[in-house]
């Protein structure tokens, strides 16, 4: 295995144990909103609550993911050599 290369750390049963939690727990959190005894109004605040928390779950998820990944070493190395790559490639565009 090369630096330059990664390799992802997650098993594929690990995936599957993920995405079935989270189908399971989005299956009881819409089957707890359908069935409680409450206005249609509410029902649609407590669904519209759970999408949204959902939603900004995966994207801190992706944001801390994205944020650790750009900071190591190799990846800051990567942009530094194709910064340099596109000022020489601008340099002799200007002569």
């Amino acid at each position: 295995m090369t630096p330059n290369t990664y390799s992802p750390k997650d098993s594929s049963a690990w995936k599957t144990f993920t995405m079935a939690s989270f189908a399971v727990a989005t299956t009881m959190m819409a089957g707890g909103i359908y069935f409680m005894e409450a206005s249609f109004a509410a029902k649609g605040f407590y669904a519209m609550a759970a999408i949204m928390l959902v939603h900004t779950s995966i994207t801190i998820t992706k944001t801390l993911r994205d944020s650790e990944e750009a900071s190591r070493f190799i990846n800051r190395l990567e942009d530094a050599k194709t910064e340099k790559l596109l000022m020489d490639v601008s340099r002799s565009n200007e002569v």
